[in-house]
């Protein structure tokens, strides 16, 4: 949420106060303030000009002489490049010497020999946000309305403002308003609230005799209210109303859909405006979708609409997303006259759902969804009428049409003052208490050791006596609660999920003859791009105070430590090495860091040299892909993920192209990758001077998410197993794994494991051909299995690999 100093002193006086003190305030009372901005970029010398006269430059076919007069007596010749700049405009001109955002001092200058005095502005070059401009205006000068000429355009944009960008908590829906954040700085300070003017005057004529409103869905909105206004015209907007909407980041449309969005900001009331003579009947109706209907909503998309999602419609179709976004077929546009001005008190669960699942977000559902004030339905309505009569030139018709579904009453809810000081630990008096909740603009009263107090509807993130004892500790303030001790049961410690997988692995890897490494979080700059896919983006974050320049980044991998391990041991004749690696890398996509950096938990492995030492009665065994590969699925196995988890042909940088795999753990969003297992490219291995090495290096945040530390029983088979094997003849490119998995998917559950046995490769079989051999198991968990069950879900294993690879089988 984004707030305007200068429009929120409309509600609240803010004499003596700086935006940083206000900042500083509403943070330390509980709605943190995350910057504040100013609106003026250093813009002086900048005044409303008008294009008098617009001629080509003799020597530049883009570029044409403007005379423009600033009010200043004498015309000033200004050379422009901008497309859409035009004899009858006013502008904002830079006059000499003016300064811009940036420093850009405005000069005297010739222009390809042709004398410019100043410079034509677009709203980038005044600082502005143009992407809440026009199209036409984003790339070109800005065109201001009809203005006092020479007037500082820091006058006319608003400039002295700045804004407040609010990080509401989930239960502060309240300030979601420029009203509801008047009353924090007013229970903040002290000082009262000013209400804005809302008195609606207008025709004499009925609103019931040309509309009528009824409520179906009464369990998904409670009060729907209208007004309707007549020959209105629709025009842009005021300056003024712009200004203050594009300091909240809403690009201006037309005026009436203007002061919709205005009053939202205003009492955080979202309100929708009908073109009138759309809607069917003159008649309203709060439904639910019916089956199959569709709405084309005001973003241009056709929306598929299912049952449950809440609709405005006409007599004859749904004309709006309840809660959520207009439709096009009843969409205010230059030829509107007449308008239907809706507010209401939609249930903000049914709003959330369908702009969930539709996928539109808007202003209006983020305030539903969070629940609106109920209190400020008509408030809002009859402010929106009163605006839109004023800048719309339109009547407002007498009486509202409306359909009440239920009321809301203000809670009214009782804490004892023993309660309150128990809480905080200090000791608040009655009086303090009370003055607290008058503040905060809630009725007490003051009972026997108690006060009841009447909480507006505006706040209905408190409901429990505990919501206010938190009340009255944010504005008692925080630094004011005196220190004392902890109170209470003490608990058992544990380990989290994290540590009890890392424990676990550092177990099982030592059990299996590995050594564990502890090594250095820094290292040297160029070690951070040896593993590229391994620390996507991250950019390295060197140290201020470096212990050498070997040392002088944070680590990005955990691999080059491992690699850096194992040259230092081969040079002292260590050539066997089983290493790995429990520990933090650092991430970040700033070249200069403005947050701290991600802190990742990673698993790394190394393996090189003899599996097994030579003996007497044996050679040495050389370490190979599979034995890395099967550390992978010792430990995967251990945590219980070894059916989640899946390897697939690879390429890393760093990696030898044909020894690697991906590891893929299955999630939410399918299989993604956590890492990599393979060999060392040869290029890399050589220039450390090592032998053939293998590693792995895994993500462990996805595995802390997967593992489930509930222990799973399974009994012991009972039943005879069934075992079948299958050969087939496929493409050299298939995958073993992909024959497998289509065998488990086409067999059913009698499968009991699929594990392939032989991969051959020979010339009788033909250039680019394999045979791959599978081995099956069948069992039923709750008796014997008959012939004709094997043999059917053989059958379909056959017909998938059959159908999916073209697979033979072999005779």
């Amino acid at each position: 949420m984004k707030i305007s100093t200068n429009w929120l002193a409309d509600y609240i006086s803010l004499e003596g106060l700086t935006p940083q003190e206000i900042a500083e305030k509403m943070t330390s009372g509980g709605i943190e303030i995350d910057a504040v901005e100013a609106m003026d970029k250093g813009v002086t010398g900048v005044v409303v000009g008008y294009v008098k006269e617009k001629t080509k430059h003799p020597d530049a076919d883009k570029l044409n002489v403007c005379k423009v007069d600033v009010g200043a007596g004498e015309d000033l010749q200004i050379v422009c490049g901008a497309a859409n700049v035009d004899a009858g405009q006013h502008v904002p001109v830079a006059t000499v010497g003016a300064k811009l955002p940036g420093g850009l001092a405005i000069k005297r200058a010739k222009l390809r020999g042709v004398e410019s005095q100043g410079m034509i502005c677009s709203a980038r070059e005044l600082g502005l946000n143009d992407k809440l401009l026009p199209k036409e205006l984003q790339e070109g000068i800005l065109v201001l309305p009809k203005l006092e000429l020479g007037k500082p355009i820091g006058e006319v944009l608003d400039l002295s403002s700045h804004v407040l960008e609010l990080d509401l908590t989930p239960n502060r829906s309240d300030a979601l308003s420029y009203l509801g954040v008047a009353y924090e700085i007013g229970a903040l300070t002290g000082r009262p609230v000013k209400l804005p003017e809302s008195a609606v005057f207008g025709a004499a004529d009925k609103t019931a005799d040309r509309l009528s409103v009824r409520i179906d869905a009464r369990e998904a909105c409670a009060h729907y209210s209208a007004r309707y206004i007549r020959g209105v015209q629709v025009a842009p907007s005021p300056l003024w109303l712009q200004n203050r909407l594009m300091a909240a980041g809403i690009r201006p449309i037309n005026n009436i859909v203007d002061v919709t969005n205005y009053v939202m900001l205003e009492y955080g009331q979202p309100l929708h405006a009908f073109d009138a003579d759309r809607v069917a009947g003159g008649s309203i109706v709060v439904r639910f979708a019916r089956e199959g209907e569709e709405l084309e909503t005001l973003d241009g998309q056709l929306r598929k609409l299912q049952p449950h999602m809440l609709v405005i419609a006409d007599g004859d179709r749904a004309i709006g997303l309840a809660g959520v976004m207009g439709g096009a077929n009843s969409e205010v546009d230059g030829d509107t006259t007449n308008v239907i001005l809706e507010s209401a008190k939609f249930d903000g669960s049914v709003v959330r759902r369908t702009s969930r699942q539709l996928g539109l977000r808007s202003e209006a559902s983020l305030r539903f969804e969070k629940e609106v004030d109920p209190a400020r339905v008509i408030p809002a309505l009859d402010r929106a009428a009163s605006l839109i009569a004023k800048l719309g030139s339109g009547l407002v018709t007498e009486g509202i049409a409306e359909d009440v579904a239920r009321t809301y009453e203000p809670a009214v809810i009782e804490v004892s003052l023993e309660r309150i000081s128990g809480y905080l630990g200090a000791d608040i008096s009655k009086l303090e208490a009370q003055a607290i909740f008058g503040r905060l603009g809630f009725d007490s009263e003051v009972g026997d050791g108690s006060i009841r107090v009447q909480v507006p509807t505006r706040r209905g993130d408190i409901s429990r006596d505990v919501d206010l004892i938190e009340e009255v500790a944010r504005l008692y303030g925080y630094d004011n609660i005196p220190t004392t001790p902890i109170v209470g049961e003490t608990t058992p410690g544990s380990l989290t999920a994290p540590q009890a997988v890392r424990r676990e692995l550092r177990r099982r890897l030592s059990d299996a003859g590995l050594h564990e490494v502890i090594s250095y979080s820094f290292t040297a700059p160029e070690r951070t791009g040896l593993f590229p896919d391994l620390a996507p983006d991250a950019k390295p974050i060197r140290l201020a105070m470096p212990m050498s320049e070997e040392r002088s980044v944070l680590r990005t991998t955990l691999l080059p430590q491992l690699l850096e391990t194992a040259a230092y041991n081969r040079n002292r004749k260590n050539h066997d090495l089983a290493l790995f690696e429990i520990g933090t890398v650092f991430h970040t996509d700033e070249e200069t860091l403005t947050r701290l950096p991600q802190e990742k938990h990673r698993f790394a492995l190394l393996l090189t040299g003899a599996r097994r030492a030579a003996a007497w009665n044996r050679k040495a065994e050389k370490t190979d892909f599979y034995d890395a590969k099967g550390v992978l699925e010792t430990i995967f196995a251990t945590l219980g993920l070894g059916g989640s988890v899946s390897y697939e042909a690879s390429a890393p940088a760093g990696l030898h192209p044909g020894r690697t795999a991906a590891v893929k753990l299955d999630g939410e969003r399918g299989a993604e990758t956590i890492g990599y297992v393979g060999q060392l490219h040869p290029e890399l291995q050589q220039e450390l001077g090592l032998d053939d090495v293998y590693v792995a290096e895994l993500e462990l945040g996805a595995v802390y998410d997967a593992v489930d530390r509930d222990i799973v029983y399974r009994t012991l088979p009972r039943y005879p197993a069934a075992d079948r094997d299958i050969a087939v003849t496929v493409e050299e490119s298939v995958p073993a794994a992909a024959l497998a998995a289509a065998v488990r998917g086409a067999a059913g559950e009698l499968l009991e494991s699929v594990q392939v046995f032989d991969v051959y490769t020979g010339e009788k079989l033909g250039a680019g051909r394999k045979s791959v051999a599978l081995a099956l198991v069948y069992r039923h968990a709750e008796r014997t299995l008959t012939d004709e069950e094997v043999a059917a879900a053989h059958a379909a294993a056959v017909a998938a690999l059959e159908q999916s690879f073209s697979a033979e089988l072999r005779k």
